[in-house]
């Protein structure tokens, strides 16, 4: 009898520490969770703040059609006003010409296409109407 009490207050101490586990995961989880968005909005804040609508619109055209570079120009801006060095508002040519520098500052990747017509089976003597 004493071990069936045993078992049974064992099992309901690792249902205990169970419960307090997951909800310490849970609190962390929405910490983190908060701390991103507040982050987010701080960034979004400060980007509006600096940038007029025109260079908004770009810089999220940007972002959607490459978004690795559009994080490194939007992280590079806010260190930017943060450090004091953006005076007035930047506009779409401003934004234009900081994007040209960085360009001209990355390596450039070379792209090729080869096309194989042999292993297509798209030779021009075999079509037929």
């Amino acid at each position: 009898m004493a071990d069936a009490e045993l078992d049974e207050l064992r099992k309901q101490r690792l249902a205990q520490l169970q419960s307090q586990y997951k909800g310490d995961n849970v609190d962390q989880k929405k910490q983190q969770e908060e701390q991103a968005r507040a982050q987010e909005d701080a960034k979004n804040s400060i980007l509006s703040q600096i940038m007029d609508q025109s260079a908004r619109a770009r810089l999220n055209t940007l972002m959607l059609g490459k978004p690795e570079k559009g994080k490194m120009v939007e992280n590079m801006l806010v260190r930017m006003a943060q450090m004091g060095q953006i005076g007035k508002k930047i506009g779409e040519s401003d934004l234009i010409a900081l994007l040209e520098n960085v360009n001209s500052q990355l390596p450039q990747a070379k792209s090729s296409v080869k096309f194989d017509r042999r292993r297509a089976a798209l030779d021009s003597d075999d079509e037929s109407f």
